[in-house]
């Protein structure tokens, strides 16, 4: 995949991920793309704001997309690395390829993906790895529970 065209995509999920802070959340971010580089879906981690601990981002993303026929050829772009709830969702339904943001915050599951034949692209995108640094300082607790820390 060319990196220009993930960058511009991960500007729609950065876009998703700031208005989950604005909205006192975690600050992640998703979109789905179509093989024909159709925005599909987009949406962002409401765990905090909807009390379901099951509203990750890439989630979001995937029911704002609707039901699809088949989701071969579709992108998933997430500002962090999928955890592995989110990467089990792609393994389900045949996501080919994920746009991952950043994974210095959190090494969720895109090394299995790209193992088990999902093209995976780490842009290593500084905006995304300030804004969850930012966010992990300034709410280490809701950071902990939202990974599973203690």
């Amino acid at each position: 995949m060319d990196k220009d065209q993930a960058r511009s995509w991960l500007a729609t999920a950065l876009q998703e991920a700031r208005a989950g802070l604005r909205e006192g959340g975690i600050p992640i971010g998703a979109a789905l793309y179509g093989a024909d580089g159709t925005l599909l879906g987009r949406g962002h981690n409401r765990r905090v704001q909807d009390g379901d601990p099951s509203a990750h981002a890439e989630t979001a993303a995937f029911r704002d997309a609707g039901r699809q026929r088949s989701y071969r050829g579709t992108t998933m772009v997430t500002t962090l690395s999928p955890c592995w709830y989110c990467s089990g969702l792609v393994r389900q339904f045949g996501i080919s390829r994920v746009v991952v943001g950043e994974a210095e915050t959190f090494r969720g599951g895109h090394d299995w993906l790209a193992a088990h034949g999902v093209e995976v692209v780490v842009l290593d995108d500084p905006e995304c790895a300030a804004l969850m640094r930012e966010f992990v300082a300034a709410r280490p607790g809701l950071w902990n529970e939202d990974i599973g820390e203690e």
